[in-house]
Order: C-alpha cells, then structure tokens, then sequence
C-alpha cells in the first residue's frame, strides 16, 4: 500500500495532534482512548505524518516476529 491509501483507512477530524501540539488544530485521527475515572474519554489524536511513521514501525515490528501486518491500526498491538 503507498502512504495515501494507508491514510485512507483512518477517519479525520480537526484536532491536537499528541507529536504536534504547537500545531494547532489539524487534521488528525484518533489513536488511543485514555479514560479517566471521573472525566470523560479522551481520544490521542495523530496527524497524517505521525500515523504513517506509526505504521511504518507496526510493520518492522510484525516482520521482526514474523506476523502479519494489517495497516489501519496504529497505536494498537499487532
């Protein structure tokens, strides 16, 4: 898969991307839902640049173990 269709698999909204704050609001996707006891959920945004980085570690890890890499899951355990 090239980068785009690996951003493709994500969904974007406007947000603080968790690498990049100083950058505003762009665009980003959620990758990891922190829960609090008492606040409500959080979603750990990533832009565009974090995810593909992200992904392109998921995939060395999976060939390092020998497992199957599935794009669109960044911040999730292989």
């Amino acid at each position: 898969m090239n980068s785009q269709q690996i951003l493709d698999l994500y969904t974007w909204a406007p947000g603080v991307c968790f690498q990049h704050p100083n950058a505003g609001a762009i665009e980003t996707t959620v990758v990891q839902e922190l829960r609090t006891r008492l606040g409500p959920v959080e979603g750990i945004r990533a832009c565009p640049s974090c995810i593909l980085a992200m992904e392109a570690r998921r995939q060395s890890l999976a060939e390092e173990a020998g497992v199957a890499y599935e794009p669109g899951h960044a911040g999730a355990p292989l």
